[in-house]
């Protein structure tokens, strides 16, 4: 029950448009013309032309307004965000986790995978886990790292190089543009 309250407490988000629009005078742009009068009579001029008044910028003295079709500006604008959002390319990190002590097939197959991240515009992060005594051995783990790096050379770029948290050493490798 209290989030229902909680949510019903929020402000709403008032349109700054026709009556709304709170100023006793506004700066009326319309027709490359700019005059300052009383809102009531910009507000007159707009019904005229079966069109809105729209507070441009509010917080101007005197306030901005703008005679326009304010329901097409506003799904214009809609559809200009829909369009940005359908454009827009999430990166997102893939880890490769692998051993200092790995076999040849075994590190085939990480190459193969890292590949197909990269091919899709993923990051890849080479996570390389040492365990036991192996942590004494941080340059044979930085060796197989660098070893992926050079044979991932042609279709991906390092963005991070080799470097140890805790008892993992990583690697970022990013996508190389074209």
């Amino acid at each position: 029950m209290w989030r229902y309250r909680a949510i019903a407490r929020q402000p709403r988000q008032v349109d700054l448009v026709n009556d709304n629009i709170r100023a006793s005078r506004v700066l009326l742009i319309h027709d490359g013309k700019q005059e300052e009068m009383s809102t009531r009579e910009a507000q007159q001029r707009a019904d005229e032309m079966n069109q809105d008044l729209v507070l441009v910028q509010a917080n101007a003295q005197p306030p901005v307004a703008k005679i326009m079709d304010w329901g097409k500006a506003k799904f214009e604008a809609q559809k200009r965000q829909k369009e940005q959002r359908k454009n827009q390319k999430i990166v997102q990190v893939k880890e490769v986790r692998m051993s200092p002590v790995i076999d040849s097939g075994d590190f085939e197959t990480r190459k193969k995978a890292a590949i197909k991240f990269l091919e899709k515009g993923n990051k890849v992060k080479l996570n390389l886990r040492f365990r036991g005594r192996m942590i004494t051995h941080q340059d044979i783990g930085r060796e197989v790292l660098e070893r992926m790096a050079n044979e991932l050379d042609d279709i991906a770029k390092v963005e991070q190089r080799a470097k140890m948290d805790g008892r993992q050493m990583f690697l970022v490798l990013a996508p190389k543009k074209g």
